[in-house]
């Protein structure tokens, strides 16, 4: 297997208006940027001040102001090399210019909104065979937060309330943009109370390594294996390999359900997790102590 030269950046949000899967949460009435810190980190992983940055709005039902907000909160931080790409529909996704943009940026950014506009307007078109080579074959930073996020695994949950998530069938699933595979990422995670709903997701799909991420908070992927916590809150980690029973397969639809022996982690800045080895490290790991 290629091990990716690029870095992911996840971000479990803060507050995005164009996020509305869970109609509960009500949304503030001013986009705020709780991940400053983090948009500062997405610069270091690039080239600092000097990074040509392309926010891709596509997610949001607000994109002019989402695009707005970034720029300037990316030229608080000196980088006036700021982009904005609103794709609207897979037409757009066509076009050329923003085809060369993306060729020449040093990484992207996605907004927060609706995961499956993601998945449904990027699937198979050469905008997004182009983010992924080069993630796979240079130092290209794709960066993500709430939807954006939940979209970069090849698994992703595009449904499903907070209250109802252990119950067989309230979660949803398709595929994302697959720039790593065997993760599930979901966003916004302490705040919405969605420990239930990845908890489903990943005992339906037992493979994969469950990552929910806090508001303010992100993991840094390298190498496609080797995550590291950044922010200020907290991210759960969900291990479906140790499950020894679940009842889901068995359940008709609406029925409460069961798991036994699910593995959960609890990451916090500076905090390691080994995709590949399924292990957690306190602080960077040394090589010799990954297998």
């Amino acid at each position: 297997m290629t091990v990716p030269k690029g870095k992911l950046i996840s971000i479990g949000g803060s507050e995005d208006k164009g996020t509305g899967i869970e109609p509960n949460f009500a949304q503030k009435a001013k986009l705020n940027f709780f991940e400053f810190g983090i948009l500062k980190r997405i610069l270091s992983e690039m080239k600092g001040s000097d990074s040509i940055v392309e926010v891709i709005t596509t997610a949001s039902v607000i994109p002019e102001e989402v695009g707005d907000n970034y720029i300037q909160a990316f030229g608080k931080l000196g980088c006036t090399h700021v982009g904005v790409i609103h794709i609207k529909n897979r037409e757009d996704a066509l076009l050329p210019e923003y085809l060369e943009r993306i060729k020449k940026a040093d990484g992207v950014m996605f907004t927060g909104g609706n995961q499956l506009r993601l998945s449904m307007i990027f699937g198979g078109t050469d905008f997004l065979k182009i983010l992924l080579d080069r993630y796979e074959n240079e130092n290209f930073v794709i960066a993500g937060t709430s939807a954006g996020a939940m979209a970069m695994s090849n698994t992703m949950i595009y449904q499903g309330s907070s209250t109802g998530a252990l119950l067989k069938g309230e979660v949803k699933i398709t595929t994302g943009l697959a720039f790593i595979k065997d993760v599930i990422i979901d966003s916004h995670f302490v705040t919405r109370g969605r420990f239930g709903r990845l908890a489903q997701a990943v005992a339906s799909n037992p493979g994969c390594i469950g990552i929910g991420l806090g508001e303010d908070t992100g993991v840094l992927i390298k190498e496609g294996k080797t995550m590291e916590a950044i922010g200020s809150g907290l991210i759960l980690i969900f291990d479906g390999h140790t499950i020894r029973y679940s009842n889901i397969a068995d359940l008709p639809e609406g029925a409460p359900i069961s798991i036994e022996n699910m593995v959960v982690h609890v990451m916090a800045k500076g905090n390691f997790y080994h995709l590949d080895e399924r292990k957690f490290y306190s602080v960077v790991p040394q090589k010799e102590s990954i297998k």
